[in-house]
């Protein structure tokens, strides 16, 4: 009789194993599954809801945002047809009228009365003593030219469209080719949080910019509150750049809503009041006649407003710059002072100045909040010396001039930057 041989599979597995085995394969089957189905619905829904709050540039009429804003490319070319043709970026200079602001060597710091008669001219008739004469009025400022915007609004998607259209006549701040090298910042108010410039057009006081800055996110109930600020500069590679003038548009009294709204006004001169909610810095400047060096110490500051959006305290410094007939001749700064918005530096920096250029020189403390993230933010500022714009700053520059050898400390509003 033949031996019966005991006859095995090859693979000998339990039923448990077997069934671990194919529990695991339905659960990460079912997993990828959801996950794909989820990153399928949230890619359906990004498309379908309304964008977050931010601008979108359009350079020359062309969008960077993958949907066309507003109008068709065709309504604009043939608005910018009716509109005619504007003078372009190589129109002829106009005679130079330079704005530094209000200074001891500015050509507006006296009436051409105040300055004394021409040798040549006839004296006039002398006021009896009994008459009085009336003070002669003050001389207008001098033309800073004009500004062309146009602000629009989009329902559909709660944005807030602003057009820098062009510049007309404004003043030369190069001297020696008598043009200007002009570009324009724009900031919403009040927040302050959204900023944006235009590019740098060279060699030209009559810029035509046709640039579009688009905010998402705005309700239309928010229009009558909001205000839009334009700051108009000259680029300058050598120093800091030269301010034309600035032109505020509150929206109050405008209806962006129902239709577009086209506006000219008169770019006037910057304004260098205090800012509210700026805070305080406490400098202390001394002045050594026989070593002719000036010691600034950055003592400390107060009240600083929360520049992060999220709301959290600040981290504050400071930088020193010296201006020498408004050429940047030396810069420092402070270290970064964590987590507060008094912060208290005490950091003293000694600079060589000849007592001879002592009228000429002027000191800027720049407050930045720093951030790891993003660009760090200006706080506020203050100037001493020769181009200050506050009476307190002035006043500071004085004392230490006039009494040499001792350390004066100030406390200094900071105002906008």
């Amino acid at each position: 009789m033949a031996e019966i041989t005991n006859l095995r599979p090859p693979y000998d597995v339990s039923p448990v194993v077997a069934g671990l085995v194919g529990a695991t394969v339905l659960v990460v089957s079912v997993s990828v599954s959801v996950f794909v189905w989820t990153c399928c619905r949230r890619r359906a829904q990004k498309k379908h809801q309304a964008p977050p709050y931010k601008f979108i540039h359009m350079l020359k009429g062309v969008s960077i945002y993958p949907e066309p804003l507003g109008r068709g490319a065709g309504q604009r070319k043939g608005e910018r047809a009716g509109r005619g043709t504007g003078p372009g970026r190589g129109a002829a200079p106009e005679p130079p009228a330079p704005d530094y602001g209000p200074g001891p060597g500015s050509p507006e710091s006296g009436t051409p009365e105040s300055r004394g008669s021409e040798p040549g001219s006839e004296p006039g008739p002398e006021p009896s003593p009994g008459s009085q004469t009336p003070s002669p009025p003050a001389s207008p400022p001098a033309p800073l030219g004009t500004l062309s915007v146009a602000v629009d609004y989009n329902f559909l998607k709660k944005a807030l469209v602003v057009t820098i259209q062009e510049a007309r006549g404004l003043p030369a701040t190069d001297p020696q080719t008598q043009t200007a090298d002009p570009y324009v910042k724009m900031t919403v108010l009040p927040d302050r949080r959204h900023r944006v410039k235009t590019r740098v057009l060279r060699r030209t006081r009559n810029p035509v910019f046709d640039e579009t800055f688009t905010f998402y996110g705005l309700p239309a109930s928010q229009l009558q509150d909001l205000a839009l600020h334009f700051l108009v500069l000259s680029f300058d590679r050598f120093s800091r750049d030269d301010v034309i003038g600035e032109v505020v548009l509150p929206l109050a009294g405008l209806d962006p809503a129902t239709a577009k709204v086209q506006l000219t006004r008169d770019i006037s001169q910057r304004s260098f009041q205090k800012c509210v909610g700026r805070g305080e810095l406490q400098v202390s400047l001394s002045y050594q006649p026989a070593a002719q060096r000036m010691t600034v110490v950055v003592l400390k500051a107060r009240h600083l407003p929360k520049m992060d959006i999220t709301g959290l305290s600040g981290n504050p410094y400071v930088k020193v710059n010296v201006y020498y007939d408004r050429k940047r001749v030396a810069k420092k700064k402070t270290h970064v002072k964590k987590c507060t918005l008094n912060p208290v530096f005490n950091e003293s920096f000694v600079y060589d100045v000849p007592a001879e250029l002592l009228a000429d020189v002027s000191i800027e403390f720049l407050v930045l909040d720093f951030d790891r993230a993003t660009k760090n933010q200006a706080v506020g500022r203050a100037i001493l010396g020769a181009h200050s714009v506050t009476a307190a700053g002035a006043d500071h520059w004085h004392r230490v001039c006039s009494c040499p050898r001792e350390p004066v400390a100030m406390w200094h509003s900071l105002s906008e930057y």
